[in-house]
């Protein structure tokens, strides 16, 4: 589905590393372009033409981003460089100075590196405790294990909407209302699920949501940090300089301005932040619904044929988004990876960043092949052929 629109299409590969970073339309490579070649000025700096025109285009992306995931104001969206950056802000400026020794923050073993690692620290520095979420035989988060695991010490609970390497979807949306009955907050890491499926900020109700362009066919490099607007409001900011300064005479004379500008100091990536409006027009053009309803058929398509390989291992067999997760039994899975590679075949192989996620499913690494709209049947056959003779693989890796 619109191949023609990426031009990393046109060579010779079959890209299944859509976890890790999505290809580009003409049209965001264009419009990052025309921003060097026609009006590369800074943003919120000038008082001339181009100047103007930046902000102008660089706000109506703050719009854009404001209406995919149905935010109540401009105000509630801050641009970052990426869902890393917002889950350390998320956890630095705001909970450091709200959470206190002994309070809890409720996570699984099966999330990224962004949201384990922003939480570890704060066990260090102001003595939280980190409780885990069970999973259930499919290793995936319900309802019911996240009221088991509430204790009178949680105080968040922040979960990514789908795992990198498991692919689950999460009752979110029923999370947060039992949360907020304890009166817990919700943090959503919403790197792997924003260019998959919907997303409705106050329909899920949740606190904080963290997410990437890159992930969404935009730029490397740019983020989105959504907070409601009376919770960003004590954000403080980690990142103090240009840009987010109303005055300051001395050290005990400084002003910050309103959000968003209070929490977007110095220059941001300008022509990336122009670039990823127009990512969200490409994608709002498709339309979220039938990206997620022709990748769940494509998934179906993918798992029925590698069941059918004796030496797979599949890790996620039943799960609702586009990823899957195996292993080639007594194989390395970088060495597979590898293998496939000999063929323009682009898979990732690891511990995907989830390093923790090991205890539950029992294998450290594996091969993820993670799907898109612009992947296709054909190219599912081309791995699977070359997936179904082990004696192959093992002869091609020597």
């Amino acid at each position: 589905m619109n191949r023609e629109d990426f031009p990393m299409l046109e060579q010779d590969i079959v890209y299944f590393d859509n976890g890790a970073t999505t290809l580009k339309p003409k049209c965001v490579i264009d419009k990052t372009v025309e921003y060097y070649e026609k009006y590369g000025a800074s943003a919120h700096r000038g008082d001339y033409d181009i100047a103007y025109k930046v902000d102008q285009e660089y706000e109506n992306t703050r719009e854009l981003v404001r209406d995919f995931i149905h935010a109540k104001s401009l105000e509630e969206i801050i641009f970052t460089a990426g869902s890393t950056e917002g889950m350390n802000l998320i956890a630095s400026g705001f909970f450091k100075n709200l959470l206190e020794e002994n309070d809890e923050v409720l996570i699984t073993k099966s999330e990224h590196a962004s949201n384990v690692l922003p939480w570890f620290s704060l066990a260090n520095t102001n003595g939280i405790k980190i409780g885990y979420i069970p999973l259930d035989d499919n290793h995936y988060v319900t309802l019911e294990n996240v009221k088991k695991a509430i204790t009178p010490n949680t105080k968040v609970i922040s979960l990514a909407y789908i795992t990198n390497v498991i692919g689950d979807i999460r009752p979110i949306k029923e999370i947060t209302e039992y949360a907020h009955q304890h009166n817990i907050f919700v943090v959503l890491d919403a790197a792997q699920s924003i260019g998959h499926i919907k997303t409705n900020v106050q329909d899920l109700d949740i606190d904080f949501m963290s997410f990437s362009a890159h992930k969404m066919c935009g730029p490397t490099g740019v983020g989105v940090l959504y907070g409601k607007k009376e919770l960003l409001e004590n954000v403080e900011p980690l990142i103090l300089g240009g840009g987010m300064n109303e005055s300051f005479d001395n050290e005990q004379e400084v002003y910050y301005k309103e959000l968003p500008a209070r929490l977007e100091a110095g220059t941001p990536n300008i022509a990336g932040v122009i670039a990823f409006g127009e990512a969200i027009k490409y994608l709002d053009a498709i339309g979220m619904e039938k990206i997620a309803d022709y990748e769940k058929n494509l998934r179906k398509y993918l798992v029925d044929k590698l069941i059918m390989i004796p030496h797979l291992d599949i890790i996620n067999l039943e799960s609702d988004s586009g990823i899957v997760s195996f292993n080639v039994n007594g194989i390395f899975s970088q060495d597979v990876a590898y293998y496939l590679n000999k063929y323009n075949i682009c898979v990732r192989a690891g511990s995907h960043c989830a390093k923790i996620l090991k205890k539950e499913v029992g294998v450290t690494n594996t091969i993820r092949v993670s799907l898109y709209f612009y992947n296709t049947v054909e190219e599912i056959d081309m791995l699977v052929e070359l997936l179904s003779d082990k004696d192959k693989i093992l002869k091609e890796m020597l």
